[in-house]
């Protein structure tokens, strides 16, 4: 079964539009924070929190390199967020399909 803490955690992180254009530029390779800052037009602080969220997530790790903070894409392959997705999906088509074939048997009975 999936932990849904693990899902909210994602879900969460990619919530924001900022944060979905950080995973977006990390594509790109490793940024540190302040360019992040700067690219975001944000704060220090305000970038890393959305970091530190990303982080806690598994999709973004951070490394220290002398003075200066880099990020760079982490693990999280979001297997675990499309197999969720994929089984939701199929819930919901079961049930129009259910309901599909309720209105087909009923369908002239009034």
């Amino acid at each position: 079964m999936v932990q849904y803490s693990v899902l909210d955690a994602t879900f969460a992180a990619l919530a924001d539009p900022t944060r979905r254009g950080i995973l977006r530029r990390l594509g790109d390779g490793a940024c540190s924070i302040s360019d992040l800052a700067e690219l975001f037009e944000m704060t220090l602080t305000g970038i890393k929190k959305h970091v530190r969220l990303l982080e806690d997530a598994g999709m973004v790790v951070t490394e220290k390199r002398g003075r200066v903070r880099y990020c760079m894409l982490g693990t999280n392959s979001l297997e675990r967020e499309v197999a969720w997705i994929r089984d939701y999906q199929l819930s919901l088509e079961g049930r129009l399909d259910r309901l599909d074939e309720f209105l087909n048997r009923t369908e002239g009975t009034s």
